[in-house]
């Protein structure tokens, strides 16, 4: 591979239970093997950042929310925050350079037919037909600008820490008239209910490094447009 690098990308798992969280060996053997290796110098992970994760783009923020997650029993946003928190700790103990993307609900076009808990979030609001439906904030990323940020993430010298990788931020009610827009013969919910539901979150760090998104009507076209193709929709 002459003078170039092996990124490594993964989603690290973590065995919850109630009442403990117990680690895996699989992030620090992983961990181990890019420190070791002459090929890598930077291990990018990539944690999901949900309305409970930590939304500050510093490392140090990602300890102080694995408690409560705990006590709220959310145990896949806590699984993911230890295991960004074990990832950093294991960069200060090797000096590992390790840097963590965390976008929000990833949408756009699939490539196979088994349809992931992000995309089922679109396929239930075209289908379902809900009787009645919250409307919460969602914060939208294309899957392929996700991808792009890994690229910078790991090329670009100055990336260090935390980025958020977010990118439109609609609430359902703003998500269902776009849809009916585009699409206006699916099965939309008949009713939309008002709740509290705010969330500063921010991709600033992220766009700094050059960073940039797609429109939202362009990734629920194309997200639409594949579900189609696959058969997920009429």
């Amino acid at each position: 591979m002459g003078d170039k690098f092996l990124m490594v990308y993964t989603r690290v798992g973590i065995k919850m239970r109630r009442k403990d969280v117990c680690l895996t060996q699989s992030e620090h053997s992983l961990a181990s093997c890019c420190l070791y290796s002459p090929l890598v110098r930077l291990w990018a992970g990539v944690l999901h950042s949900t309305p409970l994760s930590p939304t500050d783009n510093n490392p140090a923020c990602v300890l102080y929310c694995v408690t409560p997650l705990i006590l709220l029993q959310n145990w896949y946003c806590a699984s993911k925050t230890e295991a960004e928190f074990e990832a950093f700790e294991y960069a200060k103990r090797s000096g590992l350079d390790v840097v963590s993307v965390c976008p929000t609900l990833i949408l756009g076009p699939m490539m196979h037919s088994n349809v992931n808990s992000s995309s089922l979030v679109l396929i239930k609001l075209l289908k379902e037909g809900y009787e009645s439906i919250e409307n919460k904030m969602r914060m939208i990323v294309d899957v392929r600008d996700v991808a792009a940020a890994l690229l910078l993430a790991y090329e670009k010298p100055e990336a260090e820490g935390r980025y958020i990788c977010t990118a439109h931020h609609v609430r359902v009610r703003e998500l269902v008239d776009k849809l009916k827009q585009l699409y206006p013969s699916y099965n939309y919910p008949k009713s939309i209910t008002e709740v509290e539901d705010e969330m500063n979150i921010s991709s600033d760090k992220l766009q700094k490094l050059g960073w940039s998104y797609k429109p939202l009507e362009e990734t629920l076209t194309d997200a639409v447009e594949s579900y189609k193709k696959l058969g997920l929709v009429d």
